[in-house]
Order: structure tokens, then C-alpha cells, then sequence
């Protein structure tokens, strides 16, 4: 951890990653190094406000601990469909009552008078990813998190991809083979996420014992004690994302692939089942891609929003 003085000189952006669960938050140097991070329970049923004074209390925090080291800018990473360009969350699922509609820049802005960024967390974690991570050097990345839910993002050069209506990305809501007609989040059938998602597998798991489990981590010591059922959903969910990786490789052509989320936390047998189903759907001269798993997990997002908190300072 650098001393005050270096801190001071160096100086820092704060970063959030606020999450449906966890609220994290940390300082970030202009190179991508973590200083102080803090972590709270996101109050996602108390509505926005909440969420956005636990936020601003952990930025708060930082300031706190940082020595009177000049903290420069906010970059967010949040759940909810994000318009970058105002700061504005369009959509969000209920986990977050209320969080539809609310204008992250202004209100974090007002809270801490600090100039902020805001971009959707999957794409936050992509940049991290892209310019910290596994994935830096590379041109043109695709990343793939697979967790509650699927999500995706592009990133071509410094700019992330997100589509006309900040919408880009929903890899888990494209239909897949394995789904069937099952039902999906979003209320549609036969998408990816529905067989593919942790809570896909485990209903999954389910649905093919008539035993009920509370989650994938129950499927996961089943298999380890020889449940050949849990093994089998395993190796669908394995495939289930490969096959859809392979399509959208096939349609962007990346330099690389980084795969992350919870349930890449499965194993190997997952992701054999993962790379042999890309390999199955790429065209002959994409066969060379690489599939690389996530390298910095929970600081991806954080990497990625500080990385455009300091774009914001140039």
C-alpha cells in the first residue's frame, strides 16, 4: 500500500461497483493500482436513495483514509441498463427497487462533488479486463460474465460497445439450443440464461431429480461426490455458454475471449465442456482465438470504472 506522500503525489480516482448484493469501492492510481478499497451491503429494497448514500458513504470513507491525498473523479460501475452518455440507469431488475430511472451522474455528483462517470458493471469489468488484466494488449475483446445472469461486452481498442440504446450486451437473453422453451428472466422462452445462469443449472438440477437444491454450490459438491446427474449439468452449462461464445466469436471476431463470473468457479469440467463447444461452433480461422478466464475478479469492474474516471481528468 503506498505511503501518504506517494499517494498525494500520484494522486487518485475513486471507483464504485454496485452490485444488486455488495457495493464495493475503492481508490485507483492512474496505473491501475488499488490503495484502500471499502464494502457494504447494497440496501436494494429501500430504494435508490439508500443505495446511493451507502455509495457515497463509501467513497466518503476513502476520502477518510486517503490522507488528504486529492481524489480526482468518481467512476461507477453498475447493475441496471446504463445510458453512459448521461449517466441515467434506463432499466434495472427489481433486486433494485426504484433504480430504474435514476440519474447516478448527477445524484453521486451532488453527493460528493465529484466529477463521475457511469457505465453498466459488465462492461465496467471488461475494461478492467481489457486494460488491466488478462485480456491488456489485446485489440478487439469479448467478455463473457456468467453468473445470476449472462452478460457480454465488446471492447474494441479503448471503447466499449454499447449499442444505440445502451443495451448491448444481453448475451444470456439470445435463444439457445439447450434452453428449450424454458423460461427466461426477461419473460421470454429458450434463452441462454435460462439453462445456462447459476440459477438455470440449479433448477436445472432440479428438474432432472425432482430434489430441489438452494443453489449452484449444491449442484457443484454433488458432482465432487459423484452425483453423475450434477455432473451432466455441468458439463450442459459448460456447453450451453461455449456454444453460444463460438456463434458470437464467429460474428465479432475478437483477438480474445475472457470469461468470468461465478460460475466459471465450477471447474474444469466446466470449462472443457465450455472450450470444446467453442471450438465446435468457430469458423476454421477463429479456431486459434484464445478463451481466457477472468484475472482480476471483483477488481476487474473496479479497474474498468477508475479506467474512465481518469479518461474524464485527460
Amino acid at each position: 500500500m503506498p505511503e501518504a506522500s506517494k499517494l498525494r503525489a500520484a494522486e487518485a480516482v475513486a471507483a464504485l461497483d454496485i452490485g444488486g448484493t455488495k457495493t464495493a469501492a475503492a481508490l485507483v492510481t492512474r496505473q491501475g493500482g488499488i490503495v484502500h478499497r471499502v464494502t457494504a451491503a447494497t440496501p436494494g429494497r429501500a430504494g435508490a436513495s439508500a443505495v446511493l448514500d451507502t455509495a457515497a458513504g463509501l467513497v466518503d470513507q476513502l476520502r477518510a483514509r486517503s490522507a488528504g491525498a486529492p481524489i480526482g473523479a468518481l467512476g461507477v460501475g453498475s447493475a441496471g441498463v446504463i445510458d453512459s452518455r448521461t449517466g441515467r440507469v434506463l432499466s434495472a431488475t427489481d433486486v433494485l427497487t426504484g433504480w430504474a430511472g435514476t440519474d447516478l451522474r448527477s445524484n453521486l455528483h451532488q453527493r460528493l462533488g465529484l466529477p463521475v462517470t457511469v457505465i453498466n458493471d459488465v462492461h465496467a469489468h471488461a475494461l478492467g479486463e481489457a486494460r488491466h488484466g488478462i485480456a491488456a494488449g489485446y485489440e478487439a475483446v469479448l467478455f463473457i460474465a456468467v453468473g445470476t445472469g449472462i452478460g457480454a461486452s465488446f471492447v474494441i481498442g479503448s471503447t466499449v460497445l454499447t449499442g444505440a440504446h445502451s443495451a448491448a450486451g444481453h448475451a444470456g437473453h439470445q435463444p439457445s439450443p439447450y434452453a428449450g422453451s424454458l423460461p427466461c428472466t426477461c419473460g421470454g422462452q429458450g434463452h441462454l440464461e435460462a439453462i445456462a445462469s447459476g440459477p438455470g443449472l440449479a433448477d436445472e438440477y432440479a428438474r432432472r431429480t425432482g430434489r430441489p437444491v438452494d443453489d449452484l454450490r449444491s449442484v457443484a459438491a454433488r458432482a465432487e461426490d459423484g452425483d453423475a446427474t450434477a455432473t451432466d449439468v455441468i458439463l450442459l452449462g459448460g456447453a450451453a455458454v461455449g456454444s453460444a461464445v463460438g456463434g458470437l466469436v464467429n460474428l465479432l471476431d475478437p483477438d480474445a475471449v475472457v470469461i468470468g463470473g461465478g460460475v466459471t468457479g465450477l471447474g474444469e469440467l466446466w470449462w472443457q465442456a465450455l472450450r470444446h463447444a467453442v471450438r465446435r461452433e468457430t469458423l476454421p480461422s477463429l479456431d486459434e482465438v484464445p478463451v481466457l478466464a477472468s484475472a482480476l475478479g471483483s477488481d476487474a469492474p473496479l479497474l474498468g470504472a477508475a479506467s474512465l474516471a481518469w479518461e474524464a481528468l485527460a
